[in-house]
């Protein structure tokens, strides 16, 4: 018996070694630190990817061991048959095995996308495109497709509504139609009971409200004075009173670097141009913030019917009650630009 139970003793101790042997190169190709790196790092996979390329995308981002790793598990997977766009964190202290398993099954990492308060829709698809799979093009195609636009209640000159400037977190291979939804369900959740009981009081459907706030962003960059400015053109606009906002000729030209807006662009056939029509005018000139949305909302109470920006250039305006007074504010005014030489 002591014979048998030293032989199997004996016998133990090499399959000990070879299993602890095993039991390291696994954890050594597997489990260990497959990067080498202190930083995240993003692999990208796009539709255009196979097996090969995935591969020598994530060469770079591997050490030896790692990369030796993931190509012996790619080897004995069917991940060649089906390979998943996406893009996913390698994190530092992430194995190979880790790291296989999220791109074998599509786990991927959230992206912040920031929607931009920006004056046209093709810089926002440009902005969208930096960050996610589907490029601008993608992006300003579905936005200018009219059956897409009747989906969420907009036309052409509406649609730029549905976009509410924020930081969004969602997946970097989301689909156009997917991202609009997304948009909508954003936009949905902006318009709560309290936002669109201010805008039903006012008179006004959301999106008047959205073009309302595009003029004002146009007008100051100042958060501060957007609601003295909302209430100037509310006033005009419960009297029917031509808007005359300067930022409306400037999108209806289509020049938006005009610093100065002379008398005989006024006339100017557009049902943009404030001037010649009442009312607003028929879809936001731009993406407004939601510093501007609120500004509307929540108008500051008073009895201005003019404005003029202020001869000291600081962005901010002059309110007026009369035209007589309003006159006195545009001389100064255009007094400044004169000496400056802005034409």
């Amino acid at each position: 018996m002591n014979m048998k139970r030293i032989l199997k003793n004996k016998l133990l101790i090499p399959v000990g070694i070879c299993v602890l042997v095993v039991a390291g190169l696994l954890y050594y190709y597997f489990l260990s630190n497959a990067t080498g790196k202190d930083e995240t790092q993003y692999l990208y996979v796009d539709q255009d990817d196979n097996v090969d390329s995935v591969f020598a995308k994530i060469t770079p981002l591997l050490n030896g061991h790692g990369l030796k790793g993931y190509k012996t598990l790619v080897r004995h997977s069917s991940y060649g048959e089906h390979v998943r766009t996406g893009r996913y964190a390698i994190e530092p202290g992430d194995g190979a095995l880790t790291l296989f398993r999220h791109i074998k099954n599509g786990l991927q990492t959230p992206i912040n996308v920031t929607i931009p308060s920006v004056r046209t829709l093709d810089r926002l698809a440009g902005a969208v495109g930096r960050r996610l799979m589907i490029d601008s093009a993608t992006v300003m195609n579905a936005i200018n497709e009219a059956q897409l636009s009747r989906k969420y209640g907009y036309d052409s000159l509406t649609m730029a509504c549905l976009f509410i400037p924020n930081t969004y977190d969602m997946y970097w291979n989301i689909s156009v139609e997917k991202f609009l939804d997304r948009m909508a369900k954003e936009k949905d959740r902006f318009w709560n009971a309290d936002r669109t009981s201010k805008a039903r009081m006012m008179g006004l459907k959301p999106e008047q409200v959205v073009t309302l706030a595009s003029i004002i962003d146009e007008e100051t960059a100042n958060d501060a004075e957007k609601p003295m400015v909302a209430g100037m053109y509310y006033n005009r606009l419960k009297i029917d009173m031509p808007l005359q906002a300067d930022p409306t000729i400037k999108f209806a030209l289509k020049k938006f670097e005009l610093r100065r807006i002379w008398n005989n662009l006024l006339q100017v056939k557009s049902p943009y141009n404030t001037y010649i029509n009442t009312g607003l005018p028929p879809g936001p000139i731009r993406v407004p913030s939601v510093a501007g949305i609120d500004a509307v909302l929540n108008y500051a109470h008073h009895d201005y019917l003019y404005m003029c920006a202020k001869e000291d250039f600081s962005g901010t305006h002059n309110f007026a009650r009369t035209y007589a007074e309003h006159l006195q504010n545009a001389a100064r005014y255009s007094k400044a630009l004169n000496e400056r030489g802005i034409k």
